[in-house]
C-alpha cells in the first residue's frame, strides 16, 4: 500500500513544488508566483520539503527580503542573483511569467 503524505506534508507531484523547481538559476520568484492567491501555501510546502531537487532558496518574499536569511543569500549570490541592500533586486532578478 502506498505511503501516505503526513498532514501538511506536500504530496509527490505537488504543483508548488513544480513551479518552484521549474525556477532557473539567478531568478527568484516571490511566494504568491509559486502559489498564487496562497503565499503561505508555498512557505508551508517548502517548510516541509526536505528533496534536494527543489531550490527553495529561490523563493523569496514579494518586497526581495529573504525568508532564511545569511544562508539564503548565500546561495542566491553564488547564483549571481542581484541585490539592493539587503533584499534580492527584484526588478532583474524576478522570473518573468
Amino acid at each position: 500500500m502506498p505511503e501516505e503524505p503526513t498532514v501538511g506534508s506536500p504530496a509527490p507531484g505537488d504543483p508548488i513544488l513544480d513551479r518552484v523547481r521549474a525556477i532557473p538559476p539567478g531568478f527568484v520568484r516571490a511566494y504568491g508566483d509559486v502559489s498564487p492567491g496562497a503565499p503561505r501555501r508555498a512557505g508551508a510546502v517548502l517548510h516541509t520539503c526536505d528533496d534536494p531537487s527543489v531550490p527553495w532558496h529561490r523563493v523569496v518574499r514579494a518586497d526581495g527580503s529573504l525568508a532564511k536569511g545569511k544562508r539564503q543569500r548565500a546561495l542566491l549570490q553564488a547564483e549571481g542573483v542581484p541585490f539592493r541592500g539587503e533584499r534580492v533586486d527584484m526588478a532583474v532578478a524576478r522570473l518573468p511569467e
